[in-house]
């Protein structure tokens, strides 16, 4: 087998064709206005900045592709195929006008025969001997398709992972499924080794085939020669013992390999597959063990989303993104709520992460037989496509399938009896990984694992409710497993002191699941998600209690929180980034935020050390006011230097909250203050420090915001907004949006998704940036006219941060409701320095003056709100 990527030499046109025949008639005819082309590389969505537009929704539609392949297949007789490893959401195939190949689905793997349809193509003179090649993908909504349209993600469109033109001979090897049985002791581990032909033509002659198995040093195991008469479906082709097989672990992942060669009268090919010997257990009313060993599973989940790409992310960002994962410390992932790249789950294999990986039934109740075929479909391909990887140990059959909305009936026994049916299906596909689903009551009997809905401290409840909430949702099923827990938290959004509203949040039986309409910033009962301050501040805390209580949690099989990495949805365009679910660990630019390092605190083992507010270059409150600085290290002691005092040494004890008891109170300076932390485990000292601003001034209403602009190594402009009041004071509380607007040559670096990359954006601690591109000149000479435009704040998402925020300066008032413009009506306009409920007030975006902006040398402007 001959496999390239094809990357490079593609167009794209976003929108719909009459048909094929117009992706290719300027080629031929110039008396007819043709539809534009643009120059791209794959993988490609057309969606990938749209989805983070703050005026409007993503485009779903169709997209088009086209490209003209030199081909030269060196087998005689031989197969050439297109294969992709994903496109969205619906695909046809075109080699010039012939469609050759159709697929419903976008997160599977699919292959394209086009043989017969290429060599037709070489007649036509124009092309020179190139076959033209065009794809039309779309992702219309449609309600018979899974996933719904009103899943908390963005269906994307477009071929966004890599498209592999690929030469087999004329009988080839399609798949090798291998399959390890590890004994009880561990001791033994026996392999079978089963293997599809591709043989479209249904040629006759026999073929030899080879089966090599080696170790993860490249040593050759053993070798099996079989001689065979081509087959149809899997044939098991080896069955080998292997004796004290080193195991595959979360710590040390050891993979072996398994190579099938294929010689036939039309050419040789091979296929290989890594697998790795372990066995796993979700203890009946217990722990999960792993190779005979509890393993408290510590997890996270993952949407393929990144800025300024969405799903269409390279090898190269796929490889940092899941070395980011692992190096927090995680040893499990739920990949949501799709079949993911073959990229991700080889990683995974290789870095020592175990799965949970589903396919696409996401919301919406169930559909018509179309619909459940689809399910099928996909269930089917994404345990035959990802069969051998050793870190899948679930297969997910859905997502919060008890959330009505796509149809006008829901039919719970319907959807029982389907997923009942699913889980058999999956059983029989795969006998040795278990089922798993994620909240839907009704069904959390017919699966194998089951994971409630528990968002103590977020969408109900408060925090501490956290265990309690688990165990009784423990005591509900034969295997628990915790996905999805945390907060919505703003980058570089801190306070002083975190939400504080938690007597108003009803307790009730102690429950703490997302109910419908929870997500929403308005209305329903009290809760964080609605009332709360959206701060990293609050999310370190809440990570804090749910990681310290974790530990002690015996009979805990695991937990993964929710999600690794901000990501664009467009059921939230209320969010401090408008379309953005803000609840990751990590910007979608792979920043980290302060919790990143809060987990590795618990989950990691080689020595680090943080102290708390990296992005926080103010803090505030009175003059003499004893302020606390926490470190979160995994280090067994810190002592902690505040401008070059020491403050004492202190013994890490992750039961001692918050910060595992690594927390000092102290007299902060007006002005700068440096602090510096050092910190030993195992002979080892590792050390950490920052200097910020203690800002004693208490401040008003914002009355005006100041623009100022820093040349960046990479040539763009940073353009920060500050917010002050009418004293010149900057207010620390000031939550506002900001939008951000440009004229000339320049470009705003927004849809990013990311607080340096948006131009509607609530402020963080009184600011907000963005990057600009001068388009071609340097930061330091090319003159950039932006504007910029407050709003007051808008009830919810963050609304709680002027009340949490000001406690800590004196005399400090929470925002005001209106920012009006110079000139407007002052009826419009909340009256400088008084309180206003965050709830009584709205959103009011009126341009204001405009500034210049060209370099870090100019003055700074003004800007009058």
């Amino acid at each position: 087998m001959i496999k390239q990527r094809l990357i490079s030499g593609w167009e794209h046109h976003r929108g719909s064709l009459g048909g094929p025949w117009e992706a290719w008639r300027q080629d031929k005819l110039q008396n007819h206005y043709n539809v534009p082309w643009h120059p791209v590389e794959l993988p490609h969505s057309y969606n990938g900045l749209d989805v983070l537009d703050p005026d409007g929704k993503y485009y779903q539609g169709q997209g088009w592709y086209r490209t003209k392949l030199a081909l030269d297949n060196p087998y005689p007789h031989g197969r050439t195929l297109l294969h992709f490893e994903g496109a969205g959401q619906r695909t046809d195939v075109y080699v010039y006008t012939s469609q050759v190949g159709s697929h419903l689905g976008g997160y599977d793997e699919f292959m394209v025969d086009i043989t017969a349809a290429a060599e037709e193509a070489r007649s036509i003179e124009r092309y020179q001997g190139l076959t033209p090649i065009a794809v039309a993908c779309d992702n219309s909504r449609e309600l018979e398709t899974i996933p719904s349209d009103a899943s908390d993600f963005n269906l994307y469109g477009g071929v966004y992972r890599y498209l592999n033109l690929v030469y087999v001979p004329a009988v080839s090897v399609e798949r090798v499924h291998v399959e390890p049985q590890l004994s009880n002791d561990v001791t033994r581990c026996t392999v079978k080794v089963r293997a599809s032909l591709y043989n479209p033509e249904g040629h006759g002659q026999e073929v030899k085939l080879t089966v090599r198995l080696r170790d993860g040093e490249g040593k050759e195991l053993k070798t099996f020669e079989i001689s065979s008469k081509p087959w149809e479906g899997m044939k098991e082709l080896a069955v080998y013992e292997l004796a004290n097989p080193t195991l595959w672990t979360t710590d040390a992942p050891y993979l072996y390999s398994c190579t099938v060669e294929l010689a036939s009268a039309y050419g040789r090919t091979e296929q290989t597959e890594r697998f790795g010997a372990r066995s796993f257990e979700f203890v009946n009313k217990g722990p999960f063990k792993l190779n005979g060993e509890r393993l408290l599973l510590r997890g996270t989940h993952r949407h393929e989303d990144h800025a300024g790409v969405g799903p269409a992310m390279t090898e190269d960002m796929i490889r940092t993104e899941m070395q980011l994962i692992k190096d927090m410390g995680v040893n499990f992932i739920r990949l949501g709520h799709y079949q993911q790249s073959r990229i991700v789950l080889e990683l995974c294999d290789e870095l020592g992460i175990l799965v949970w990986e589903e396919i696409p039934w996401c919301r919406g109740g169930l559909g018509g037989e179309q619909y459940k075929q689809q399910c099928r479909d996909m269930l089917a391909a994404m345990i035959e496509q990802h069969y051998n990887h050793p870190s899948v140990i679930l297969w997910g059959l859905g997502n919060e399938n008890d959330w009505e909305c796509d149809f006008d009936y829901f039919d719970i026994p319907a959807i029982q009896t389907f997923m009942k049916e699913l889980h058999e299906l999956s059983h029989q596909l795969d006998p040795n990984r278990l089922t798993a689903i994620r909240r839907c009551e009704f069904c959390k009997d017919i699966i194998d694992v089951y994971s409630p809905s528990i968002w103590a401290g977020w969408y109900r409840g408060i925090y501490t409710d956290y265990e309690e909430s688990s165990r009784q949702a423990f005591e509900n099923v034969d295997s628990f497993f915790h996905m999805e827990w945390g907060a919505d938290n703003l980058a570089t959004r801190h306070v002083e002191k975190t939400y504080t509203g938690f007597e108003f949040i009803g307790r009730g039986d102690g429950n703490t699941d997302e109910r419908d309409g929870d997500y929403l910033l308005t209305g329903g009962d009290p809760r964080v998600s609605r009332d709360g301050d959206w701060s990293e501040t609050y999310f370190c805390e809440m990570i804090d209690w749910y990681l310290k209580s974790q530990e002690k949690m015996d009979w805990l099989t695991g937990a993964a929180q929710w999600a690794f990495k901000d990501f664009a949805t467009p059921v939230r365009p209320d969010s401090p980034i408008p379309y953005l679910n803000m609840k990751g660990i990590i910007e979608r630019d792979f920043t980290k935020k302060d919790a990143y390092y809060v987990y590795q605190s618990y989950w990691t083992s080689k020595p680090m050390a943080r102290i708390y507010g990296h992005t926080m270059p103010v803090r505030w409150g009175q003059e003499g006011e004893r302020k606390q600085i926490k470190v979160y290290s995994n280090c067994t002691e810190a002592e902690l230097f505040v401008n070059g005092a020491s403050l004492g040494v202190k013994q890490r004890d992750s039961q001692n909250f918050p910060a595992a008891g690594l927390r000092w109170d102290t007299v902060l300076e007006p002005g700068v203050n440096h602090v510096k932390v050092v910190a030993a485990k195992d002979g080892i000292t590792v050390t950490d420090e920052l200097s910020f601003e203690y800002q004693t001034q208490s401040w008003g209403e914002p009355a005006e915001l100041k623009l100022n602009a820093q040349p960046q190594a990479n040539g763009h402009i940073l353009v920060e907004a500050l917010a002050y009041d009418a004293k010149g004071v900057l207010c620390l509380d000031a939550i506002h949006f900001v939008r951000f607007g440009i004229a000339g040559d320049g470009r705003l670096i927004d849809c990013q998704g990311t607080v340096r990359g948006s131009s509607l954006i609530q402020l963080a601690n009184g600011r907000s940036r963005i990057l600009i591109d001068p388009a071609g000149g340097s930061a330091a000479s090319v003159p950039v006219t932006g504007f910029v435009s407050a709003s007051g704040p808008a009830s919810g998402a963050g609304a709680g941060a002027a009340a949490a925020g000001s406690t800590g300066a004196s005399g400090a008032v929470p925002l005001g409701g209106n920012a009006a413009a110079e000139g407007a009506d002052a009826s419009a306009a909340s009256s400088g320095g008084s309180a206003v409920s965050a709830a009584d007030a709205s959103t009011v975006r009126k341009p204001v003056s405009v500034v210049s902006v060209a370099s870090a040398g100019l003055a700074t402007a003004f800007i009058t709100i």
